[in-house]
């Protein structure tokens, strides 16, 4: 495989060896709620998340999809022309709805010229059987990457953050998905309260085992207006500084296997939202700062394996 000189598999190199060039996502909202937030499950959402759902840079739900997209490529089209793009819905739970829904949004995602495949941010409680059918019938018209908040493999930090599902439903997601050939995608977030760097890269070495395309990991976010901040002016915990967040995450990149494609190394929450880390907001510099780390100390993707 073809790093393009990078010292490890970063979605970019993955979609220049795929799609022979450089791909651009364009966040959607398809106007989603979650079983976290409706009272399914609870009514609060997971601790850490925000009123946008994760969706904070998406377009407006109020937009049709195809708005949005030419919305979404109107914001990066100073910088390139005639580019081709993945139509990622992001904000919230995207498969938790009607059937028909889902069908319509992702087949006016999927039928727009413009896009060249499809993502879609989603929990591991939300795959039934007619979600994955229609998952596989996109999938054999373009890409598909499904993207899964697993955040930590453990159970006692799951429970804190009120993820509401077990471990085993999303190994049984993870299969699912791969049985159809649709790429998984699984989230991490460093630094949740209580975890050591030892179970941070547990939680990495675990998906070595799994059959996913990539992972994407950000350390944690504590935004306005979320219970993880009314937790945090009570009980205040150590954050990552940017020295310590470079370190842990040349571990991980130590630790994961060189097979799984790295969609993203940080993570940068609104900056009229972001209460801390506040050195987060900088996503440049802390690319850049764990990219000469990493060419210091001489690291490499799964060096550690």
């Amino acid at each position: 495989m073809n790093w393009h000189g990078k010292r490890y598999y970063s979605f970019d190199s993955f979609l220049k060896n795929y799609f022979g060039e450089k791909i651009y996502k364009v966040s959607l909202d398809g106007g989603f709620t979650c079983p976290n937030r409706d009272g399914t499950l609870g009514t609060g959402g997971c601790i850490f998340c925000s009123e946008g759902g994760s969706g904070d840079f998406a377009s407006s739900a109020a937009l049709s999809v195809t708005d949005q997209i030419t919305a979404g490529i109107e914001m990066v089209s100073r910088k390139i022309e005639n580019g081709k793009y993945i139509a990622y819905f992001q904000a919230f739970t995207n498969t938790y709805g009607p059937i028909e829904k889902l069908e319509a949004l992702y087949m006016e995602a999927v039928n727009d010229p413009r896009i060249i495949a499809l993502a879609i941010g989603t929990r591991p409680d939300c795959l039934p059987a007619e979600v994955l059918k229609l998952l596989n019938q996109l999938n054999k018209i373009k890409p598909v990457f499904v993207e899964l908040g697993l955040q930590t493999i453990h159970e006692e930090t799951a429970s804190f953050i009120r993820r509401g599902y077990p471990l085993s439903c999303f190994d049984e997601a993870v299969m699912n998905l791969h049985k159809i050939g649709v790429l998984t995608v699984v989230h991490l977030i460093l630094g949740l309260p209580g975890e050591t760097d030892d179970m941070m890269l547990e939680s990495v070495r675990y998906l070595n085992h799994l059959p996913i395309h990539g992972v994407k990991f950000s350390m944690l976010h504590i935004l306005k207006n979320t219970d993880l901040a009314d937790h945090y002016e009570e009980h205040p915990f150590d954050v990552f500084t940017l020295e310590s967040y470079v370190d842990l995450i040349l571990k991980c990149i130590e630790n994961l296997s060189p097979e799984i494609v790295i969609h993203r190394l940080t993570g940068d929450g609104p900056r009229d939202l972001l209460i801390a880390p506040e050195w987060s907001v900088y996503k440049r510099k802390v690319l850049n700062r764990i990219a000469h780390e990493m060419k210091v100390k001489d690291v490499w993707q799964g060096d550690l394996l």
